[in-house]
């Protein structure tokens, strides 16, 4: 009687908490990540003599001089300015020209629209090492070399692919309904693009513009094959510029470097739960 009770007793569970090895595998992870973010930030607030003495140690003392150098210096604000203007334009291209292709691909249906829709895919598979050269040429050819549309236009292109693949699933999960009922109120396709799909697709645009956004201003390779003045210079290139330019003042470095990712990051992290969210309604949808 008592091995029949014992059998049928289930082994205790730990109240959901899961295994301590995932929880320091994942605080391991984190540390990976942000360690060098912290090393960073901290880095600036010394002097190149305590880098030196002692690389991994806190600041001792504290030195605000090579922050507040760099908010001072209007080079800095002219490269995030441009990197401001570059972004915003590239991510309204990519929202407003993506959200029309997807809604044409999600709600008719024609011949060709796989093909179309593959098309698109495939441009994942082409990231932009490959078609620097040729993209130089055009642009050069355009004559958009060291201005920010050369710029601000491939980029657009290159994020569209991205952009389809997640705002179809959104525009394609909108019922059939809605579209027939505003027919019968006289709501023409355009009335019903611009009052039910726009609103109803607000999640994805959100996460394509949130993406787009961060990747333009993370930008390096394309800004450094088109832009060649400094005065057109995105944050990133001014980054490699000034620490070209102070490669003996390792601290200032860090702190010209730490003020620059920080608009990524805090835009990132303010937003995260926007880009899950829109990411898990285009894999449902």
């Amino acid at each position: 009687m008592a091995t029949s009770t014992t059998a049928g007793r289930r082994p205790r569970t730990s109240g959901g908490w899961g295994s301590p090895v995932v929880y320091f595998a994942a605080l391991l992870l984190i540390g990976v990540m942000i360690g060098p973010v912290i090393y960073i930030i901290l880095g600036g607030f010394r002097t190149n003599s305590q880098i030196t003495v002692s690389p991994a140690g806190l600041p001792d003392p504290w030195v605000y001089t090579n922050y507040t150098d760099t908010l001072t210096n209007p080079v800095f604000w002219r490269q995030i300015g441009n990197s401001v203007i570059v972004s915003v334009a590239t991510t309204v291209g990519i929202v407003v020209l993506g959200v029309m292709a997807s809604y044409v691909l999600a709600r008719y249906k024609f011949r060709g629209r796989g093909a179309l829709y593959a098309l698109f895919a495939s441009g994942l598979m082409f990231p932009v090492t490959v078609a620097i050269t040729p993209l130089f040429i055009l642009v050069k050819n355009l004559g958009l070399v060291d201005t920010l549309p050369g710029v601000i236009l491939p980029q657009i292109a290159f994020g569209l692919p991205i952009t389809v693949i997640i705002l179809v699933p959104f525009l394609r999960a909108i019922p059939k309904e809605l579209e027939e009922a505003a027919a019968i109120d006289r709501c023409s396709r355009l009335g019903f693009f611009w009052r039910m799909v726009i609103p109803l697709s607000v999640p994805g645009l959100i996460t394509v513009g949130i993406l787009s956004f961060v990747n333009s201003w993370n930008s390096y390779l394309l800004p450094l094959f088109i832009l060649n003045n400094q005065d057109t210079f995105t944050l990133p290139l001014g980054v490699q510029a000034f620490a070209s330019a102070y490669s003996v003042d390792t601290a200032k470095v860090l702190a010209f470097t730490s003020l620059s990712m920080i608009p990524a990051l805090v835009f990132f992290s303010l937003f995260e739960r926007r880009i899950v969210g829109g990411l898990t309604g285009a894999v449902k949808g």
